[in-house]
């Protein structure tokens, strides 16, 4: 687990006083994320995407499937 920034995260730049930027600059590794880690947290898969059906799953008027 990170430290969490303090400030919108607006990607490569870097805010004074915020922990996770200092971190960052003192030699931090940066979060990645992939493909296996997005399964590993509940994100669906492409496959489960495009399988997606509202009409057998029940969603309603408007479909937030697969939304993250």
């Amino acid at each position: 687990m990170t430290t969490k920034h303090t400030h919108r995260v607006v990607f490569g730049r870097r805010v004074a006083d915020c922990p996770r930027c200092e971190e960052l600059a003192a030699g931090a590794e940066p979060v990645r994320w992939s493909t296996r880690d997005r399964h590993h947290h509940g994100y669906p898969t492409a496959r489960q995407l495009r399988e997606h059906s509202c009409r057998t799953s029940g969603c309603g008027p408007v479909c937030t499937y697969g939304d993250w």
